[in-house]
């Protein structure tokens, strides 16, 4: 099997990042971003995926958490796109119904090679730590962008912000560990009528 693993790296004016992503990994992460749920997040990201995942990223904090959350969700999903590959073999579809506590989220996700996200989430804190609430879609749009995949992500039940933001963090990397898992009925066949993605 071809290893699936990617580095990426991107620096601009705003931020410096480098992002290592393995898809057959054990969930092993490293992450300093600056933004501490932040980091709480991308872990989870890491562990709750069994991806392995390094993301070392300065940015201008000094200003806010925006440019380095985006940057991190362009590189992902610039990282996930080149790991995928071809998308010979793999499940494709991937879906998550996640509850936490009183939380419940579901994240879909297509690796159709059409990049779009779809959010629905209704976080009633603006901000946890130094992390405003609403990058978290900030995030989820610049990953999907990048990554050339549909993502949906709907919050059907939450009143802590906290768990709403990890539910949906947790939802859409199980959705993903699930549509990036090889399929051995499907062998070298990239999974669309079309034959390619």
């Amino acid at each position: 099997m071809t290893e699936r693993v990617a580095t990426i790296s991107r620096t601009t004016k705003e931020t410096d990042i480098q992002v290592t992503l393995n898809l057959d990994g054990t969930g092993v992460t490293s992450i300093n971003t600056g933004v501490g749920f932040f980091d709480h997040m991308l872990d989870a990201f890491g562990r709750h995926g069994a991806f392995d995942l390094s993301v070392q990223a300065k940015g201008d904090l000094q200003v806010d958490a925006h440019h380095t959350v985006e940057d991190v969700g362009i590189v992902l999903g610039q990282a996930l796109k080149q790991a995928i590959g071809e998308k010979r073999g793999i499940t494709r579809y991937g879906q998550s119904l996640l509850p936490m506590d009183e939380t419940l989220v579901l994240a879909a996700v297509d690796f159709s090679g059409r990049g779009g996200c779809f959010a629905d989430l209704r976080i009633p804190a603006e901000q946890i730590g130094n992390f405003d609430t609403e990058l978290g879609v900030e995030f989820f749009i610049a990953f999907a962008t990048n990554a050339d995949i549909t993502l949906h992500v709907r919050q059907m039940a939450g009143e802590n912000s906290h768990h709403i933001l990890e539910a949906s963090f947790k939802a859409v990397t199980r959705a993903l560990k699930q549509a990036v898992a090889l399929d051995p009925r499907m062998a070298d066949q990239v999974p669309s009528t079309k034959g390619a993605l």
